[in-house]
Formats: structure tokens, C-alpha cells, sequence
């Protein structure tokens, strides 16, 4: 926590961006590095690892739990199993990852599946597996994908009835009710189209009983997002990256903000930190501790960013949305080995040891 709001970060990864997992060439080495450019780009004095080959590796779960849980304010996270194997063979978060994670820590982490709809009935089947395996509480999907021998860039549409709809419908059979999409934020130089969210609405419409979660909102499309938020009640945002503008862009991040706060306020909003992309706590700090809109942006929200809305943004909005509850939460982690730790203070930022610290 960090005064009294619970803070539950809506998405991590445990990322393997080490140069043995590339697959597709110049492509995993162009994401790769634009993950670690916005590393470097937004993460603030202290908390920025600059030596390439510190970054581009393989996380360990046990890393990026000490990561969220002792070196910063974070209560619960969720972690994505990311379905990009025509990119990194594993797919840049692993299905064996998340399942260590769901071994290791299930008081403190929830799991989203994550399947490339590209695949077709492959990918239903694989949900089915995950969904068996993993027990998820959300699906995330990106996009696009990389296909054939020459890696083409291929998009695909959240209402589209022959790609998307066959997933979304077996989802729903299997019992997850939140589907996450990567929006707003090209993975690398490639067409923008995918990523726009005008998609978003035929999905929701097609779909009332699931909800969907728009990832790297106000990132890009601000008012087309604000619009889908006010137009949908079944549609969220997610700030993971856009989050972290606040540490060294804060106009850009209140601008974000105040764009969707102007169209459906503050209830539907989620914060996201992308950990291991950067660390969460100087954005989560600031963000409690010090952040309010300037004037001008006051009157484009309408409304102030009080103590109240922050509350709801750390915590309490995906709380209600994943059906989490935050007093029966706290009490689970309330003397688990994390919260022993970080009562001792909070070590400096990237402090694991494999040989020092086990859970």
C-alpha cells in the first residue's frame, strides 16, 4: 500500500529478451530494443539500468516479485503470458513462467492466458490448455503477429467474426471474462493499423458479458479510447506505459489522463506499471504523493485528481473488475515474506540475489 490505498499493478512481465530467445531476426531485436529505449527514456534517475545487456535477459519470476512486492508500494500484480512465439521462442513471457508464478505466488499474483487468434482453432485449443493449467483471470491478446518465412507484419480486428469472435465466444465458455488487448503502442517499426482502438467497440457490442481491457491506453487514439469508455460499459483502460510518462513526462501523462477523465471519469481507469520495463515505484510514488492536474487540464477533466480518484486508479477499480477483495487481500499478505521484508524498509531498485532471497 501506499498510504491507504491498496495498489494492484493490471499488468507485469517477467520478459526473456535475452538474444537466444530472438526468432525472427531483426524484428525481436527491434522490440527488444524498444522496450529497452522506453526503459531508458522514462525511467528516472536511480532507477535506470543503462548497460544493454543488464536489461536484454531472461527475468526471472522470483525477480520480478521482489521487484513489485518489496521494492515498491504494490500489493497484487497480474502476469500475462505473452503469445508472440513468431517473435521469441517462448513466446517473450512464458507460459511456464506464469505457471511458477501461480506455484510460488498465489496470494500475491493474478494470471491472464495468452493465445495468437492468428492461429485459429490452434489457439482455442491452447486456451483450452492454459485455461486448464493456469486457472486464468483474464486473456490477453495482441494485434498482430509475424507470419511466414519473411515475418509479415499481420493484423488482425477485435470485431472480426471469422478471427475474433470464434476466441472470444470459447473464452466466455471457459469462464474468463476479461480480455486484455495491446493498443495504442506499435511493437516496433510497424503499420499503425492494428493498433488503433475502433475495434474495440464491435467486440463489446458483439460481447456485453465480457469486458474489455484496453492496454497502453491514452498512449495514442486519446479520444477514441475516452469515446469507447463512455460509449461501453463493458470497456476499461489499462496504464501500463502511459503510467510511467508521469516520472519524466508529466504534461504528457496529464494529458492522457485528463483526455480520459474527460469522456467517462475516473471508474474506469486501471493503473499498469509493464514492469519489468521500467520499476514501478517512482511512478507509483509520484503519482500518490505529489501528482495533481494543472489548471487548464482541471477544466478539460473536469474534475481534480484527489485522493479519492487515486485510490480508485491504484486499486480499488481493477478490484472491482477482477471480482478481488481488497480486505480479504490484505489480510492473505499481510505477514507473508514480502511484507516482512519491505517492513524492514525498501532495498534500493534491482536488489535480487538468487542465492539471498527465496520464497
Amino acid at each position: 500500500m501506499i498510504g491507504d490505498a491498496f495498489v494492484v499493478d493490471a499488468v507485469t512481465h517477467a520478459y526473456n529478451l535475452h538474444p537466444s530467445n530472438y526468432r525472427a531476426g531483426r524484428y525481436a531485436e527491434s522490440l527488444a530494443q524498444l522496450i529497452f529505449g522506453l526503459h531508458t527514456g522514462f525511467s528516472g534517475d536511480g532507477y535506470r539500468i543503462e548497460q544493454p545487456e543488464r536489461f536484454l535477459k531472461d527475468w526471472s519470476v522470483k525477480e520480478l516479485a521482489r521487484i513489485l512486492f518489496v521494492e515498491s508500494d504494490i500489493d497484487l500484480a497480474v502476469h500475462h503470458v505473452l503469445p508472440l512465439q513468431t517473435l521469441y521462442s517462448d513466446g517473450l513471457c512464458s507460459l511456464e513462467k506464469t505457471l511458477e508464478i501461480r506455484k510460488l505466488y498465489p496470494d500475491r499474483f493474478l494470471v491472464y492466458a495468452g493465445v495468437d487468434p492468428l492461429r485459429g482453432t490452434a489457439a482455442l485449443e491452447e486456451l483450452e490448455q492454459q485455461v486448464e493449467a493456469l486457472k486464468p483471470s483474464g486473456l490477453k491478446l495482441y494485434p498482430a503477429a509475424w507470419l511466414g518465412e519473411s515475418f509479415r507484419h499481420t493484423g488482425w480486428r477485435m470485431d472480426d467474426p471469422t478471427i475474433a469472435f470464434p476466441l472470444f465466444e470459447r473464452a466466455r465458455k471457459l469462464g474468463i471474462k476479461n480480455i486484455a488487448v495491446h493498443k495504442g503502442l506499435p511493437m516496433g517499426a510497424v503499420p499503425l493499423e492494428p493498433y488503433k482502438v475502433d475495434d474495440i467497440g464491435g467486440a463489446a457490442d458483439a460481447f456485453p458479458e465480457l469486458n474489455f481491457e484496453i492496454v497502453h491506453g491514452g498512449m495514442a487514439f486519446l479520444d477514441e479510447t475516452g469515446m469507447q469508455l463512455s460509449l461501453f460499459p463493458n470497456v476499461y483502460v489499462n496504464l501500463e506505459v502511459t503510467g510511467a510518462l508521469i516520472v519524466k513526462r508529466e504534461r504528457w501523462f496529464a494529458e492522457a489522463l485528463a483526455g480520459l477523465l474527460k469522456w467517462a471519469g475516473p471508474s474506469k481507469i486501471m493503473w499498469g506499471s509493464g514492469t519489468v520495463f521500467c520499476h514501478p515505484q517512482p511512478a507509483i510514488q509520484k503519482f500518490w504523493n505529489d501528482f495533481q492536474l494543472p489548471d487548464d487540464l482541471v477544466s478539460v477533466a473536469g474534475m481534480q485528481v484527489t485522493p479519492e480518484v487515486k485510490r480508485m486508479i491504484l486499486g480499488e477499480n481493477y478490484a472491482r473488475y477482477a471480482g478481488i477483495d481488497i480486505a480479504a487481500a490484505k489480510a492473505r499478505i499481510a505477514h507473508d515474506a514480502f511484507s516482512k521484508e519491505r517492513a524492514n524498509g525498501k532495498p534500493g531498485p534491482y536488489s535480487f540475489r538468487e542465492e539471498s532471497h527465496g520464497h
